[in-house]
């Protein structure tokens, strides 16, 4: 899906800011408290994504998130957090993390990556393998490797980690608003429905989440 086309189903399906005018959502059903407040940008409310690329559902989850990113008020920011206990998913972390340090995290090598594992079957489960990856979308591979196996990106793969033990993120993808209440597909769908429209139906309570934070 791309993101013109997710935007038209977040408008088309109902699921704006006003979405929810006509029942709000309920938190433990369609949003849960975080049992402790985490750390949060001064002045902004966050919303952070938690997410691996080789799970199918944050695929899925991804072209809508990415739209209504775009909408979001001068008042959010927003950042993407992986996850992830294997080894192979620690290797993207990395990988994200080492992106992200160069500058070179843009939506475009982004989604690159997601379409690589979904639809080229790339598996990349060693750093050759990442790195080719990377070069394939445009990347500079020689400032690749030596962001890859710097310091400071093991201490985000370790930072990333702990926020999301933090935040209950057993699950994935999942998002958490003003550092206060995660909500997620699962969460905020219900079992029967397709992926995008639990998709939508999350972001939709994600925008009441922030009007929440608001007051």
């Amino acid at each position: 899906m791309t993101r013109r086309h997710a935007t038209a189903a977040l408008i088309a399906a109902g699921f704006g800011p006003a979405a929810w005018a006509q029942g709000t959502p309920v938190e433990g059903k369609h949003y849960v408290r975080l049992g402790q407040p985490l750390p949060s940008t001064p002045g902004k409310i966050e919303v952070i994504e938690f997410f691996f690329y080789m799970c199918p559902h944050c695929n899925a989850f991804d072209p809508l998130l990415e739209a209504w990113v775009h909408q979001l008020p001068a008042d959010v920011s927003f950042r993407r957090v992986p996850v992830g206990q294997q080894l192979m998913l620690k290797l993207h972390q990395r990988m994200f993390y080492a992106l992200e340090a160069m500058g070179a995290m843009t939506p475009q090598v982004h989604s690159g990556i997601f379409n690589a594992f979904h639809r080229g079957g790339v598996q990349a489960t060693d750093e050759a393998a990442v790195t080719a990856l990377v070069g394939q979308l445009g990347v500079d591979t020689a400032k690749f490797k030596q962001a890859f196996n710097s310091f400071g990106i093991q201490a985000k793969v370790q930072q990333g980690s702990k926020l999301a033990e933090l935040a209950g993120a057993q699950e994935v993808p999942a998002l958490v608003v003003g550092g206060r209440w995660r909500t997620s597909p699962s969460l905020a769908g219900t079992p029967g429905q397709s992926e995008a429209t639990q998709g939508q139906q999350a972001l939709a309570v994600a925008s009441q989440l922030l009007k929440l934070a608001r007051a």
